[in-house]
């Protein structure tokens, strides 16, 4: 296993999801980063999307990354136990309707779903007066680096190289063992095996926000969703099943509803708050905030997650961002791709719109 602060790239398993579930998992996994913020010469969110949609190929209508998904539908009913922390109105008594998807990485919606071991869970709460929160949240402890600019070197290291149609080894190696950051990530992807469910799925928001109190307090925070089902594998399917997620979760939708907790974990002084690549201590204060209940799916060609930008800057009064640049630069490649997608022709096979029409 290695050292989290040694420099030198793992080896085995390791280095094998390290350089080849990369052009996966580092291209289109987890988000889509650039800052519009950053000097054009430099990083912007055109070039981020450019270097994605080529490692992740031209499908056109689709997202850049998490092209595979799956719509999903149900509320999130409130404890109660998060607003003396917030006072976003979601936290307060009663339930608020949620619009959700469920997707693997990468940017090919044809893709096997066992082609990386990470998933994804999305939500968008509509609250009654208009407000909305969206979040993004991935089944993996930490991101493998902290700036848009890193992330943007990653993918450009593990690209598929056209005569192999995979990651170039030297390029990969040589990008690893000048960031040690990705140690913790690359640790825990060599070990990963997750279940064959998206229900099963711990989901977590990886970068640091804010809480605003109603005395006006600010409280650094992390949050997660975790699963009432227990695991039920180690992610093996059926031999040839490329489709098995969505089919489990029909099924367990059939069944009666998959719920989730929704957990805010609080930061302690000194816990790095700006970087998406360093996990906080597993003693840090936890307060269940309630229950996000999943009780319906829909295809997402037609269904209502399709034209969900999921921006994680999109939140609430009583909600505020980070110092994460990684936060900033997800919104900008985020309507950078949703522009993208919504205008292409067809805009996701079966469901044309006549040309021009804005969504």
């Amino acid at each position: 296993m290695q050292d989290p602060r040694n420099p030198r790239p793992p080896s085995g398993l390791a280095w094998r999801w390290g350089v080849i579930g990369l052009a996966v998992i580092g291209t289109a996994a987890v988000f889509g980063y650039a800052g519009g913020w950053l000097a054009p010469d430099r990083l912007s969110p055109k070039k981020i999307i450019n270097v994605l949609q080529a490692n992740g190929g031209d499908h056109p209508g689709y997202r850049r990354n998490h092209a595979k998904g799956i719509c999903v539908g149900g509320h999130f009913e409130s404890s109660g136990q998060l607003a003396p922390f917030s006072s976003a109105k979601l936290f307060g008594p009663g339930n608020t309707p949620v619009v959700g998807r469920l997707a693997i990485p990468g940017g090919n919606p044809q893709a096997p779903d066992s082609s990386a071991p990470i998933r994804s869970f999305a939500l968008r709460f509509d609250m009654a007066d208009g407000e909305q929160w969206r979040t993004g949240m991935n089944a993996m402890p930490v991101f493998p680096v902290g700036t848009p600019q890193a992330f943007y070197d990653l993918n450009v290291a593990t690209a598929p190289d056209p005569a192999t149609g995979k990651p170039n080894p030297d390029k990969a190696k040589a990008f690893f063992g000048t960031h040690p950051e990705t140690g913790p990530f690359l640790m825990w992807i060599s070990h990963a095996k997750p279940p064959a469910s998206y229900v099963d799925e711990t989901y977590k928001s990886l970068n640091a926000f804010y809480l605003r109190d109603p005395a006006g307090q600010r409280h650094a925070v992390r949050w997660q969703v975790v699963p009432e089902t227990p695991s039920t594998g180690d992610g093996s399917p059926a031999a040839g099943d490329t489709d098995y997620l969505a089919a489990d979760l029909q099924k367990r939708l059939a069944a009666g509803p998959a719920r989730w907790h929704l957990q805010f974990v609080f930061a302690n002084d000194g816990d790095p708050v700006d970087d998406a690549s360093k996990a906080w201590p597993d003693d840090r204060k936890v307060v269940d905030a309630g229950t996000i209940v999943i009780d319906s799916w829909q295809p997402q060609a037609e269904g209502p997650c399709r034209d969900v930008n999921y921006d994680p800057a999109i939140l609430p009064h009583g909600m505020e961002i980070s110092g994460d640049p990684i936060i900033v630069a997800r919104s900008a490649a985020y309507a950078e791709s949703y522009l993208r997608r919504t205008s292409e022709e067809g805009h996701l096979p079966g469901t044309e719109r006549p040309k021009g029409e804005t969504p």
